[in-house]
Order: C-alpha cells, then structure tokens, then sequence
C-alpha cells in the first residue's frame, strides 16, 4: 500500500474553511427563515450555492492537502458533481431548518439525508482522482465517516434552527457553534482519507489532462473564501436594512398613532377633544335610547382663567388648564367622558340619571375648582361655572344637547359664576340673544358706538364738584343703552375687555384735559378698570400713553379696582400700584366692605380713597347693621390716612347720615345721574361747581 502525508498549513486552511462554512450556514439559516415570500426563495438559494461551496471547498482543500508519491490530478466532471452534491445537501439543510417546527423524527431524516448528501460529496470528490487499480477503503474507518457526517449534521440541524432567531448574544453562540460544526465536519472529511487504500503501484489517470493541484488550493481557497464572504456581507446589509426598516415602521407606526390620537384629542390635556366627544355623545344616545336609560352633560367654563393667562403668561395659564383637568377627571368616574372644547371650556358626559346625581357631581367638581394651585410659585385661585343638560328626550341630537349645556352654563355665568345651572327651555332663546349681542358687541368699537357718561362726584362738607367718574355704555342702534350690566360681562369672557378698557381710558383723559383747558384744573375724572384689565402686562404702559397723549397730568386721573380684583393675588396687586402712584395716578378701592381684605395688606397698599358699596348705603337709614359698617370703614379709612367715599346716594337722609359719619365725598342719583360730557358741561354751567346740592337731571 502506498502511504500518503498531509500538508499542514492546507489541512489548517481546511479547518477554517470548515468553520466558516458552517458560520456561514448559521447566518443563512436566519436570513432564510426571517424572509417571506420571494425574498425568502432568494436567500434558500444564494445561501444554498454559499453553504454548499463553502463545504465543498473544505472538502477539496483537505484532498490537495494529501500527498501520494505520485502526480494527482482531478476529474473536471466528477468533480463538478461533488460540488453540486454539496449544494443540494446545503438546499436541503437550509429548507429543513427553516420550517416553523423541527421535531425529533424530523431531525433524525433530515440529519440522514443531509449525513448521506456530505459523504456522497466526499466520496464523490475521492472519485475524481481516477485511480488505477480503483481506491479501496477501510470498512470499519467508512462506517465511521458516515456517522460522523450524520451525527454532524444532526448537530448543524439543531444549532441552525435555534440559534436562526435573534436572542442575545446570538452572534458570539453562532461563532462558538460554527467551531463545533467545523471541527466536526473536518473529522468526517479526514476520517474518509483515513478510510482509503492506495495498492502499490496505483496511478492516476488524470495527471495528464487534469486539473493540475499545484496552484488548485490556492485559487479554491480564494474564490471560496469571496464567496463566503460576499454572502455573509450580503446578509449582514440585509440585516442592518431590515433592521433600519423595522426602526423606521415602528416610528412611522407610532407617529401615525400619534396623529391620530392628536387629530381626536387636545394637545394639551390629552382629553378627547370636540369631534371624539361629539362621537362618544352619539354613541351614548344611542345606548341611552335602546336601554332607555338617562345621562347628563355637563359644560364647564373656568372663572378668571382669563385674567390669569394675562396676568401671568400663556404657560402658566397651560399649566392651570393641565391641573383642572386632572382635577375634574379625579373628581369623575371611569365610565364617563371628559373633553376639552377649546380654551377654559371642557365638557362631561355623566353617568348621573336624575337631577340630583348631577347636581352632587357638579358640586364636587366646583369644590374641586375652588382649591388654590401652585403654579411657578404663584397660588392661583379660580373657580368654576357649570351647565348641567339632562338627556331625556328620545329625540334629541348631540348638537342639541351640547347647546342646552351650554345655554346653562352661560346662564350660571350670568347670575355670578361659581355655581352650577340647569337647562330649561327658556335659556335657548336667552342664548340666542346672547350670540346677537356678542356679534353686535364686536362691531361695536369701529362703529363707534360706545359713549362715556359721567356721574358727578361731590363734597360731603360743601357740595363742591369734586370732579366725575366716567362710565361707558352701549349705545345700540336697535337696543339703544345697553346697560353695562349685560355687555361687560360678555365682554370680559370674550376678551373684548381689552379694546373697550382702553378707549374707555383713553376717552376719558381726552375728556378731562378739555375740562382743564375749560378752567376746571381742581377736577378729576375715575376710570373703573376690571380684573382682566388691572392683570393684563400692559396696563402701566397704556395709562402713561394716554396721560401723555392728551397731556394730561397723572394726578386729575383716578383709577378704580374692587377690593376683591385688589386682594386676588396681594403681591402682585401690589406691586402694580405702587408703579401707577409713582406715576401720580391716584388709586380707588371700590366695592370696599364686600371683599375680604387682609388689614395687613390694606395698610400696604398705595390707595388714596375707600368707596363704600352702594349695597351699604341703600338701607343706610333703617338698618342698623350697615350704619355700623359704614361707621366701621369710614373710621377705617381715616385711620390709613385714606379718604372714604359713599356712592348710591338717592336721598337726603342718606346724604345728611354719610356727612354726619365722616365720608369725604359722595356720589349718587340724588347728586347726578350719569349724562353725556356735554349735558354735564351744560349743568355745571348752569348750576355753578360749588352749588350746595349739585344736582343733574338726566
């Protein structure tokens, strides 16, 4: 027998091809069963023709890494079909793993058939050298190499189907059991050499017109080795692509869950907004119509949230909007909706079947209100107005129920705010005459059609003229004078305050500087300015622009807040007016006595007069109770070195009383109804400033 050796640095080569192959085989593996449809037909077979190469090349290195004392050649036609052997072997291998389920009795065949595919490589490739007299093997080292090759492909089965998935640390388990899978895979390859038997004298047919092995190894080793990588970087771009594909689905994905949670909720408070809630209202008609069972709406509309987005700033007003409505969706139950239409406006579907259920939930949604919020230092205190409609009426469309609500809720609005208002059939036609007024009440301004009246404001001690405080109103052209009574309220929910305000203020210096240039330098003219008004940044900067507008000197003008608009936030208030007394605007506390001043506060704050609320002086004379308030702040304000005025005057008792208790001044119907500049003008002329009882007939 002729003894062969090996060439250590090809049976090494060998080795790592082996590896590689089986490297390879793990990766494609998990591209072919990741992939669908035409994509995965594509990588069972580019993987097939990779896997299969790689194995061959393997096997055919470690045959020219044989040496016999004598010329070899190979079998171009034999040698073909062992490298197609081996990639069919691979195409199997890659269709078995990539099933949904590798049971035992699947793995056994697939191991068998693939085990018996290696060898056929194998012997097939042994073939190719043409021997003459032909190879003969060793049965038992034979035997072996078939069982090694199955019980190495049983391996390359189970590892290619677990690890074909993504798990942690897949790469270095791929690595690890591309190491087993070679090593085993080169064991059934040597152990077939071991297995063949060279008689003496044997020769190879093919030396002549062969394959010559001199520059064969390195030639396969190279194309083998740029097969096997093209295809690993093939999969690994696949891979980070799909990777990349996937990252961008899911934030597609997500960004169209997005938009369309955006397009049915406030961007706000995430609360459904006015078409997801028209939808819930819809479907809750219809569960109420086939249950026949009853609901509430509830519109609720924040009190002063205006006056505090101005006061403030639009963030602190959104952090308010965020808090109330986590307050009111507390103060609900799970099973009820809860919407924002817009601005301070939210809506509520209850679960409340009678009046009285809806009632005790509006209830605790305003003592829910009414708790003061922290917000960027600041302790803000609002409160609530709540429309309640109740769903009884088979007929009823959401549009009409939402109206309802809302008619009640102005309705609350209107008769103080801070409370709850059912609906009732009436409220529809108030609401409607609402809409026309706030539509008219918007024109009003570039028509010109507000006008200023003034009421005079005399001396308690000599009926002097002390000067007039100016009031606007609404000369309608259909209405005639609006009271203020039912526009400025609309005006300050509407934010048309602002406009009004400062024409009101305006119009009023223009007044009092012609009054001057008239001779009446003593004169002074009040302006009234609401809470909205007195919070808004920009109110120092307007009244110095009118003062110097018309040329008007600070001290002739007296701006007017309630004692509530003055104590709502202490500091801030405060702090506004010592900037407007540094000016010279003088400084009225109106409505004193029904607020709930802090003396502390009072003492500090840059006032000049108190005005006593008409409320007081109506019963002044037959109720004791108010003659000893009166008393009470008259002396109050004398001790702050404040003058103290008394306004709704109507009789001469009343009169001769507020004189006797001590008030500097007074105002009233008895004194001078409110009139036009001119008509004011023409009685001062008439009666003379100084008269005893300076009276004007409206």
């Amino acid at each position: 027998m002729l003894t062969g050796s090996y060439d250590a640095g090809l049976v090494a080569v060998s080795l790592l091809m082996a590896i590689l192959a089986s490297y390879t085989a793990l990766d494609m593996a998990a591209r072919v069963a990741a992939a669908r449809g035409r994509a995965a037909a594509s990588w069972l077979a580019g993987g097939s023709v990779a896997m299969g190469i790689g194995i061959w090349s393997m096997h055919f290195i470690g045959m020219l890494a044989f040496r016999l004392p004598m010329a070899v050649g190979y079998d171009p036609s034999i040698t073909l079909l062992s490298l197609l052997i081996a990639i069919g072997s691979s195409l199997f291998a890659l269709w078995v793993v990539c099933q949904s389920r590798l049971t035992w009795l699947r793995l056994a065949a697939g191991a068998v058939t693939m085990g018996a595919g290696i060898c056929a490589m194998h012997y097939t490739g042994m073939a190719a050298m043409r021997m003459e007299p032909p190879i003969r093997y060793d049965r038992p080292l034979f035997a072996l190499s078939v069982a090694i090759a199955v019980a190495a492909s049983g391996v390359a089965l189970w590892l290619a189907f677990r690890l074909r998935r993504g798990v942690p640390g897949v790469r270095r388990l791929r690595i690890g059991a591309a190491v087993v899978m070679g090593v085993a895979i080169a064991g059934m390859h040597y152990t077939g050499m071991a297995a063949a038997r060279f008689p003496a004298g044997s020769r190879c047919v093919m030396t002549s017109s062969g394959v010559s092995t001199g520059w064969l190894a390195l030639l396969i080793t190279v194309l083998a080795s740029a097969v096997l990588s093209i295809a690993l970087l093939a999969s690994v771009l696949d891979l980070r692509l799909e990777e990349r594909t996937a990252v961008l689905a899911s934030g597609l994905a997500d960004a169209q869950q997005e938009l369309q949670f955006l397009a049915l909720h406030d961007s706000l408070t995430r609360l459904p907004n006015r078409t997801l809630f028209t939808d819930r209202l819809r479907q809750q008609i219809e569960v109420s119509r086939r249950e026949n069972t009853s609901f509430s709406v509830l519109y609720m509309d924040l009190d002063g949230f205006r006056q505090v987005n101005e006061a403030f700033g639009h963030p602190t007003g959104d952090e308010l909007l965020i808090e109330m409505a986590a307050r009111i969706r507390t103060t609900t139950r799970s099973r009820d909706t809860l919407a924002r239409l817009g601005g301070d406006e939210f809506v509520l579907i209850a679960d409340a079947h009678t009046p009285s259920d809806a009632a005790s939930l509006a209830e605790k949604l305003l003592a829910a209100a009414q708790e003061p919020a922290v917000i960027d230092g600041h302790e803000l205190r609002i409160s609530m107005s709540i429309g309640i409609a109740l769903w009884d009426n088979p007929n009823s469309d959401p549009a009409d129920l939402l109206r309802n609500a809302e008619a009640a809720m102005n309705h609350a609005v209107v008769q103080g705010r801070n409370g709850y208002s059912f609906f009732q059939s009436s409220m529809n036609a108030d609401a409607q005459k609402q809409l026309q007024l706030l539509h008219d009440l918007r024109r009003a301004r570039e028509r010109q059609e507000f006008v200023l009246h003034y009421q005079p404001k005399v001396s308690a001690e000599d009926g002097a003229l002390l000067g007039a405080e100016a009031l606007v109103r609404w000369n309608h052209p259909v209405r005639g004078l609006v009271p203020p009574g039912e526009f400025i309220p609309l005006a300050e929910k509407t934010g048309l305050i602002f406009q009004i305000g400062h024409w009101v203020l305006d119009e009023a210096c223009r007044q009092m500087s012609a009054w001057r240039d008239a001779g009446h330098i003593e004169w002074t003219v009040s302006v009234n300015l609401s809470a909205l008004q007195f919070n808004h940044p920009g109110l120092i900067q307007m009244v110095r622009e009118a003062l110097q507008r018309h040329a008007l000197e600070p001290r002739c003008l007296t701006l007017e807040i309630t004692e509530s608009t003055a104590m709502r936030d202490a500091d801030l208030s405060l702090a506004i007016l010592r900037q407007l007394t540094e000016m010279g605007v003088s400084i009225s506390i109106d409505d004193f006595g029904t607020g709930y001043s802090s003396l502390l506060y009072l003492k500090r704050l840059p006032a000049t007069e108190l005005k006593i609320d008409r409320g007081f002086v109506r019963d002044l004379t037959h109720d004791t109770e108010d003659a000893a308030i009166i008393a009470a702040i008259v002396a109050l304000g004398h001790t702050l070195n404040l003058k103290v005025v008394a306004e709704g005057v109507e009789t001469l008792e009343q009169q001769e009383f507020l004189t006797r208790l001590g008030c500097n001044s007074l105002q009233g119907f008895l004194l001078g109804r409110p009139v036009p500049a001119d008509e004011f003008a023409q009685e001062v002329e008439r009666h003379g400033s100084s008269h005893a009882r300076f009276r004007l007939l409206a």
